[in-house]
């Protein structure tokens, strides 16, 4: 499965990233790579438990960023 991590400025300065496949995965940091870190972090711990809790299946999963200059 495909995981988009998404991430944009708001109008106060922080940035905010979010997994939208996973509901509830966000995070707010100070610069869009650190908003992007802590995003990354939630959804494998939401991933890994929902692994342990038998709510999920094994599967491949990869992370597609997208590119800033």
């Amino acid at each position: 499965m495909n995981f988009t991590l998404e991430c944009e400025q708001e109008v106060d300065g922080r940035w905010i990233a979010e997994v939208p496949e996973l509901p509830g995965v966000l995070s707010y940091g100070d610069s869009a790579m650190d908003a992007m870190s802590k995003a990354e972090i939630l959804a494998l711990r939401v991933i890994a438990d929902r692994l342990e809790n038998g709510e999920s299946e094994p599967l491949n999963i990869s992370f597609s960023l997208p590119v800033t200059a």
